[in-house]
């Protein structure tokens, strides 16, 4: 069962791009949206005073039906001490769909649907897919192997077939996914939408620096690390940029962990500014360019793809 049909019918791909940690920003929520798929960012990326209800109020002014809907990512770690505050933003602005991660919280669940919010919580395996579900989750994000950011271990063939043994609600699956066939593939496999981000970091409207954004169209998956070190959670980061933070790649072993504070995302820490995540499909990413061609380009592809199934 895909996402509801108020919010499928506005979708041109079906395709989430995901919430990426300072990256994701307004312009770049708009452009996704106003080019066909659900654009998103996640709320303690308005990290000043009063600027994540600034950023409600303009998506909602700028983001109209004939658009695909947004959605905004809560942390629900313990560690967030923000996140009373923006989930009632959220139900005062009606936001039509809530990524959650890092625990299911009923109350959560429960205060989005007061008015008809739909919740998609991503999780790595099934242990917590049940968890989420159990406690109100209208529907799943599945990380497999590969995703940008904090990314599972499990094969993205092996984690869709498992969650779709029990569960029929709606599915995007998440892991090296940046070329349209890719999204098709996800299709056929069992989801219901695409959950991809790194190579919307290569965007103009990505609130990435220049060197960030030029190392993304450089690389390719052998450039991908996989560790715990930075932030306390395993996941996916660029190892140009390790490097040049001064690190040896080989010693990681011989540090110690950073703790997951997300009330700390603000600070001048390596982990949150010269450390830079991203997924293992960047190998499909070749220049920076604006957010709506990379889109066209996914559509295009994602056709030719559909078309062999019916050829």
């Amino acid at each position: 069962m895909p996402l509801p049909d108020s919010i499928q019918k506005r979708l041109q791909l079906p395709a989430i791009a995901s919430p990426m940690f300072i990256i994701s920003n307004p312009e770049l929520v708009i452009a996704q949206c106003k080019a066909g798929i659900v654009g998103s960012f996640p709320s303690l990326n308005a990290r000043e005073p009063g600027q994540f209800e600034q950023w409600l109020i303009r998506l909602n002014e700028e983001i109209t039906e004939d658009d695909a809907p947004y959605a905004v990512n809560l942390i629900l770690h313990h560690s967030n001490k923000r996140l009373q505050e923006d989930v009632e933003l959220c139900v005062k602005y009606k936001v039509p769909i809530i990524i959650t991660s890092l625990g299911a919280k009923e109350d959560v669940f429960d205060a989005i649907h007061s008015y008809g919010g739909i919740v998609l919580h991503d999780v790595i395996n099934q242990t917590f897919a049940h968890k989420a579900i159990d406690k109100g989750a209208d529907g799943l994000i599945l990380v497999a192997t590969g995703a940008g950011g904090h990314a599972g271990t499990q094969s993205p063939f092996a984690l869709v077939r498992e969650t779709r043994e029990w569960f029929d609600g709606p599915i995007a699956l998440s892991g090296s996914i940046a070329h349209g066939a890719s999204i098709a593939g996800s299709i056929a496999m069992g989801a219901d939408l695409a959950y991809m981000g790194s190579l919307f970091i290569a965007t103009e409207e990505a609130n990435a620096v220049p060197a960030y954004k030029q190392m993304v169209a450089d690389s390719s998956a052998e450039d991908i690390l996989y560790t715990n070190l930075f932030t306390g959670v395993h996941g996916n980061y660029l190892t140009p940029s390790i490097v040049a933070a001064g690190i040896d790649p080989k010693e990681l072993h011989k540090q110690e962990a950073v703790k997951m504070n997300f009330n700390e995302m603000g600070s001048d820490a390596k982990a949150w500014k010269d450390i830079w995540g991203c997924g293992q499909g960047i190998g499909a990413v070749k220049n920076v360019r604006p957010a709506k061609d990379v889109i066209e380009q996914l559509k295009t592809e994602y056709s030719e793809a559909i078309s062999k199934f019916t050829n």
